[in-house]
């Protein structure tokens, strides 16, 4: 059986957003008790990440990092057609991928305790953004 919805979420701009709940009610609703949901976001300038989720400092220390590795404005990028910061968001959402997949068991995400799923904006104003999740199995 497969089961399959697309989801919107606005972002603040750069940043996370927490998917933790909206993809396991989809899971949730999908009537699938043992399979796998894969989660992917529809652009190339925002990513998906299985992240620590008690301590925001884990996520603020991976931008931190990331301004660093891949710095807005860098002369070494040609691609500026959006902004300093286009060429730079879709060397990060690649660094950091753009899908997920998750074991489901007894009908609900089986990922640890500490795992939360993230919505990943990699640019700096807001933005629309579309995940579709896909959850298969019996």
């Amino acid at each position: 059986m497969i089961h399959q919805q697309t989801l919107s979420f606005q972002t603040r701009g750069r940043g996370t957003l927490n998917l933790s709940r909206e993809v396991e009610g989809v899971v949730r609703d999908s009537g699938i008790t043992t399979g796998l949901c894969h989660v992917f976001v529809q652009h190339t300038s925002a990513s998906l990440i299985l992240c620590e989720n008690a301590d925001p400092q884990v996520r603020s220390d991976l931008e931190r990092f990331l301004v660093e590795l891949v710095p807005d404005g860098s002369p070494l990028f040609r691609h500026t057609a959006e902004g300093p910061d286009d060429m730079p968001a879709h060397v990060r959402s690649i660094l950091t991928n753009m899908d997920l997949t998750l074991p489901v068991s007894g009908g609900a995400l089986n990922v640890g305790i500490w795992q939360g799923i993230y919505l990943y904006e990699h640019r700096s104003r807001p933005h629309h953004r579309r995940v579709t999740i896909t959850v298969s199995g019996e």
